[in-house]
């Protein structure tokens, strides 16, 4: 089993995204950082440390796009789906404990 990673806010964001991520809208570097409402310099690292562990993969786009360089879209592998939901369910049951929702009000 993987050490999961620090389950800090950023974090929480990205793996969020790419819970929410599907075959039809696949998540990539920066619509990644829009969509956590986070940096690049926050989300790659992040990005970095999922794939260390095997949470994520990553490939590049294979249809050439005239103007910008190929994206490169991440994808949460089995177990790192199954890992991040359990995850963040974990931390919202704390969270339920400690009377905190994940905005600091009810949840």
């Amino acid at each position: 089993m993987t050490t999961p990673p620090r389950l800090t806010k950023p974090t929480i964001g990205v793996l969020e995204v790419l819970l929410a991520a599907t075959g039809d809208t696949p998540a990539w570097g920066l619509s990644i950082c829009r969509d956590a409402d986070l940096g690049s310099g926050t989300v790659y690292p992040i990005l970095d440390r999922l794939a260390e562990r095997g949470w994520i993969t990553s490939r590049e786009e294979s249809d050439p796009h005239p103007g910008r360089p190929p994206r490169r879209y991440y994808e949460l592998t089995g177990t790192g789906r199954s890992l991040a939901r359990s995850a963040l369910e974990a931390r919202r049951a704390r969270r339920r404990s400690y009377g905190l929702g994940l905005a600091g009000g009810e949840s």
